[in-house]
């Protein structure tokens, strides 16, 4: 059996390598045990490996025999060979082209591959495996394997109906660490000593209040935020969205995919916080003070990391729309709402949590980000064939600023 498939990298060598800078000559990455391992000399002293090592690619995040199944004694490598040969190839391309997205849109496919790449990484890591045996009940190796391929596509509808947020650390002195569990999920109050985050557990995508945060390089970063929270933060962060069925069909407007946000130093520093926090036992830089987040980042803001909006698109670039018409050639049409809700759905356009406040909710969060950020937009879209415009002019921000001094009769509920 080719010994080349045994040695199973859960985070792919080419994903490790787009977190060194291109000018580095010896392609290697600073990478922190946050469990080193305790031993005994033998002579009754008992010490601490040391967790920081300087290494290339080949011995990291890598496990033997982590896909290998088993059948009559016969052992298998078809898993890395031809699964994960096909994910990772098409995820490469998939995540090169949205590192460098800009407006026109040209990506074909691209769309579908990202998703798959993503679902799939967020299975296929320890930590990942481990939830799945846990809410599956599985023990079986080659069972565990085979319910990981058929749900290959599980988080796919819910991350496409996400507002996308392409942000950037150029600006940044820090840039983004790679963790053993790429693909993280961050709820502001889902604290990692909270309930939701127990062992293998991370809060779930289907909450308002979750975002996914998947690093593409160093230097660029997609986050995805629920719909209905973008439209009414002001609701239980821990309540499910609408239509969080997983397997179905759904629409994407690549319009509106916000770009151009450009994060601060410590906007960095706390999404390189929230990584590290939700890592299952490793994690990696270009260099080795990035590692150490915590130095400048108190995690006992969790909850407030910008305001409580550090991972927030711009509301004021989130265009409130509703149904969506599918014509076809023939004649014939379809129809989605902004959840992914057909027509014949008993909840088909209706609103979050069965009301019809969100409208009102949505202006008001505009209102509130003018305030705390200012006339300067955080993502732009792409509205009318043209990008939105980088600064709101004087009456258009006053305008945002009137509406968030509104008294909201919901504002609060679900808190």
């Amino acid at each position: 059996m080719p010994q080349e498939f045994r040695h199973n990298h859960y985070v792919p060598a080419w994903y490790q390598n787009r977190f060194i800078p291109p000018s580095q000559v010896d392609r290697e990455l600073y990478y922190l045990d946050l469990q080193p391992e305790t031993k005994n000399d033998g002579k009754g002293h008992v010490y601490t490996e040391n967790g920081l090592h300087h290494w290339g690619f080949k011995p990291c995040f890598a496990l033997r025999d982590l896909y290998t199944t088993q059948f009559n004694g016969v052992d298998s490598t078809e898993i890395e060979k031809q699964f994960f040969g096909a994910i990772d190839r098409e995820g490469h391309k998939a995540i090169e082209y949205y590192t460098n997205f800009a407006y026109p849109w040209d990506g074909g496919n691209k769309l579908i591959e990202l998703m798959q790449h993503m679902s799939t990484q967020k299975l296929r890591t320890p930590k990942g495996l481990a939830w799945l045996r846990e809410v599956t009940g599985t023990k079986d190796q080659n069972l565990l394997l085979d319910r990981m391929q058929r749900l290959r596509d599980f988080y796919c509808a819910i991350w496409t109906e996400c507002v996308w947020l392409l942000a950037d650390a150029t600006q940044s002195d820090t840039k983004f660490i790679v963790s053993d569990h790429p693909v993280t999920v961050y709820n502001r109050r889902c604290s990692p000593r909270s309930q939701w985050c127990q062992g293998s557990s991370d809060p779930d995508i289907q909450f308002h209040g979750t975002h996914t945060i998947f690093p593409l390089s160093m230097e660029k970063v997609l986050i995805l935020t629920n719909l209905s929270w973008v439209r009414n933060p002001y609701q239980s962060e821990v309540g499910v969205r609408p239509n969080p069925h997983p397997f179905r069909s759904t629409i994407f407007n690549v319009n509106d995919i916000q770009t151009l946000r450009h994060l601060s130093e410590q906007e960095v520093r706390e999404i390189n916080f929230i990584i590290k926090s939700r890592a299952w036992r490793y994690i990696g830089a270009a260099r080795k003070e990035w590692l150490y987040p915590e130095r400048y980042v108190n995690k006992s803001d969790w909850y407030r990391y910008g305001y409580g909006y550090l991972l927030m698109p711009d509301p004021r670039s989130v265009a409130y729309s509703g149904e969506n018409i599918i014509g076809y050639g023939d004649g014939t049409a379809t129809a989605f709402d902004e959840y992914g809700r057909r027509p014949w759905d008993q909840d088909f356009k209706r609103r979050a949590n069965g009301v019809d406040n969100d409208w009102n909710t949505s202006q008001c969060f505009q209102g509130e980000f003018a305030r705390l950020f200012g006339p300067f937009r955080r993502g732009r879209a792409f509205t009318f064939d043209r990008l939105d415009d980088e600064r709101d002019d004087d009456d258009y921000h006053m305008y945002h600023l009137g509406l968030e001094r509104k008294e909201l009769k919901h504002k609060h509920k679900g808190r």
